[in-house]
């Protein structure tokens, strides 16, 4: 697939060019992630201070409260679906570049350590994203499930 003849520029111009564009979009990627947990954190904190005043709240202060908390949910069920996208964009970038690296050595006989290292690398990668995911997931239901907890509390 990547055949040069040594200090051809344009061939390792093109190498160079197909190994940093996934990076450039992992890193970008891993941007976004950091945004949308960010984000949470701040639903998340929201969330509490909103639950900390409903026990004492009457009725148009609790219908205001209850209303808040409605829309913080559907905020953190958002951030849950930009976080499943991105990681899903994330995982797919990784098994794209995986695949190949796969066809680039696909005919290369020497190259069986430096696959096994940067495979790994990359399903290492690719199971990082999907461990993150799973996290983020789970934060974000338990602000769901704190702001269905402080209404039955009360109420």
């Amino acid at each position: 697939m990547f055949q040069t003849a040594p200090g051809d520029p344009d061939s390792i111009a093109h190498i160079i060019q197909v190994a940093l564009a996934p990076a450039f979009l992992l890193s970008a990627l891993a941007t976004l992630l950091n945004v949308f947990s960010t984000r949470l954190g701040r639903v998340a904190d929201k969330v509490d201070a909103l639950s900390a005043t409903l026990p004492g709240a009457d009725g148009e202060a609790r219908a205001t409260l209850d209303r808040r908390l409605a829309y913080l949910r559907r905020r953190s069920l958002l951030l849950d679906l930009a976080v499943v996208l991105a990681s899903l964009g994330g995982v797919m970038t990784g098994a794209a570049v995986l695949t190949l690296f796969v066809g680039a050595l696909r005919d290369a006989s020497a190259a069986s350590v430096l696959f096994a290292c940067f495979g790994f690398a990359l399903v290492c990668t690719i199971l990082a994203i999907l461990a993150f995911l799973a996290e983020i997931l789970l934060a974000g239901r338990g602000v769901r499930l704190e702001v269905e907890r402080k209404r039955d509390k009360a109420g």
